[in-house]
């Protein structure tokens, strides 16, 4: 029975596994961004080699993208849902000041609890905004943008002209953002710990596999009996979840919280997400291209200034990556559905009962989650 399996023409040999996933390999585009981030990495360090070989160059183009990688996860989790969380820097900010308080007002606070306090209020607010989109039945950029100038103003009101020193905190707590383990920042290690969980759960989970269902036809998803309301309320909260995370990051990052932390960091978020191959109309994309596009973001944000382009080029080279990332997947989508029709079309071909005046035979339901796989894998 091995042997007919091994001279199966149909069964694929270890060398062709290794030229599909080599091919496969060098079509993603996760692949190219990080080539351009390498490369923009090199250029930068010829130019000066402060960049990366300072006292702390190496550190803070590892430590300074940790806030937008756990927001561009997050993010992710409700891009691929065919949704967008524009409420995350608000949210930040909330939680990075509930940070600072709970250090001033209980002395002795473990600093476990305080970041437990933070992912808790970050997915309290990730609920209100997955009840008002799954139940409400409203988009979600319309919903979001309400609670980014709610949940904005809620803080402003409850910070006032109070700032968050570091005087206020907890030392050890404001050691992680200085401590390094093995040369890594800590920081760093709990983004790239979060980023490692949840691309664990996307990739293997029926629950994560749900989401790129539901993204990528939700009337199919909820035709073949998906639950799209629970999966949806369950992004938005693992979103809010996460950018409470990254308010309890920032404290320890820069010590000091005042009411402008998090402001305008929600659309880099979105940016990272759509720069790193997440496809803004859902059911594609890994949190892996959202980390890379992280990185890739705000080592540009550091670059540019060193090889002298001004702020204002600095912003107009971040949108132009973005709608180059755009248009490219569209490209992309265009020529994936062109060719999984062409498939489609010689399936139903070959099926077709033989005679000339049979009909041929339509193909019947698939999973939706297996049928997304079919798309990556194509």
């Amino acid at each position: 029975m091995s042997t007919a399996l091994v001279n199966d023409p149909a069964t694929p040999t270890r060398g062709a596994r290794g030229t599909q996933l080599l091919g496969a390999l060098l079509r993603s585009r996760e692949l190219a961004v990080l080539v351009v981030l390498l490369l923009i990495v090199l250029g930068t360090t010829l130019k000066s080699n402060g960049f990366l070989f300072s006292s702390d160059g190496f550190r803070n183009l590892l430590v300074t993208p940790s806030l937008l990688l756990l927001l561009a996860v997050g993010q992710t989790l409700v891009i691929v849902t065919r949704n967008v969380d524009l409420s995350v820097g608000s949210v930040l900010g909330l939680t990075a000041y509930l940070t600072g308080r709970l250090f001033a007002d209980n002395p002795g606070i473990p600093v476990i609890a305080v970041f437990a306090a933070g992912l808790a209020m970050g997915a309290l607010l990730g609920l209100v905004n997955g009840v008002l989109v799954a139940f409400g039945r409203v988009p979600a950029l319309v919903i979001t943008l309400g609670t980014l100038y709610i949940y904005r103003g809620i803080f402003l009101t409850w910070a006032g002209s109070d700032r968050i020193n570091a005087s206020d905190m907890d030392p050890g707590f404001l050691a992680l953002g200085t401590r390094s383990i093995l040369g890594i920042p800590v920081l760093t290690l709990i983004a790239l710990g979060v980023l490692a969980a949840v691309g664990y759960y996307l990739h293997t989970a029926r629950g994560g596999r749900e989401l790129y269902a539901i993204g990528s036809d939700p009337d199919a998803a909820t035709l073949y009996g998906l639950r799209v309301t629970r999966r949806v309320l369950v992004a938005f909260v693992l979103s809010g979840a996460l950018a409470g995370l990254a308010g309890v990051v920032y404290a320890a990052r820069y010590g000091t919280v005042s009411s402008g932390a998090g402001s305008g960091i929600e659309l880099q978020a979105v940016g990272a997400a759509v720069i790193g191959g997440v496809a803004i109309f859902g059911g594609s994309g890994t949190v892996w291209g959202a980390a890379i596009g992280a990185f890739l973001l705000v080592t540009i944000n550091r670059a540019l200034p060193i090889v002298g382009i001004s702020d204002f080029w600095q912003r107009a080279v971040v949108g132009a990556l973005i709608l180059a990332a755009i248009v490219l997947d569209r490209v992309l989508a265009n020529r994936q559905e062109r060719r999984l029709r062409e498939q489609q079309g010689s399936s139903a071909a070959e099926a077709a009962p033989p005679g000339p005046d049979g009909p041929p035979v339509p193909a019947g339901p698939t999973d939706p989650t297996t049928h997304h796989d079919e798309e990556a894998r194509a």
